[in-house]
């Protein structure tokens, strides 16, 4: 009866800690993500100010790039931001690393998760009013 229950705890405690890592794996991926996508939003509004005044809006590209590394600084999150190759668009990589529990018993201390967001750029809006 003791090798059952033996054996039994350690499958549970097994089962608990795929449940706990890889719960915690899924919401670092969506942090991941959700601060790549909240970064290119940042660029995304980073519009050249002297175009304004002419009424055309312009999205100042380096600004761009810099206001999607200063949220990326701001939340804690390693990342990069660049212009699609296309240069429509805005797009931002993250990575998040996070600590795992169970796994840490067995020497996984952490796993690393990436992220991305994309912003596309829209400089105008026209139609005929109907």
């Amino acid at each position: 009866m003791t090798v059952f229950v033996a054996v039994t705890v350690l499958g549970l405690l097994v089962l608990c800690g795929l449940v706990v890592d890889g719960g915690a794996k899924l919401r670092a991926a969506q942090h991941a993500d959700r601060v790549a996508v909240e970064a290119a939003r940042a660029a995304g509004q980073a519009v050249d100010p002297a175009a304004l005044v002419t009424g055309e809006v312009t999205v100042d590209r380096a600004t761009a790039v810099r206001a999607a590394q200063e949220y990326l600084g701001a939340t804690g999150v390693r990342g990069s931001a660049a212009f699609s190759a296309d240069g429509t668009a805005v797009e931002v990589n993250t990575v998040v690393s996070a600590p795992t529990v169970f796994l840490g018993l067995v020497g996984v201390g952490s796993f690393t998760v990436t992220g991305h967001g994309r912003a596309v750029l829209v400089h105008g809006v026209t139609g005929d009013g109907t």
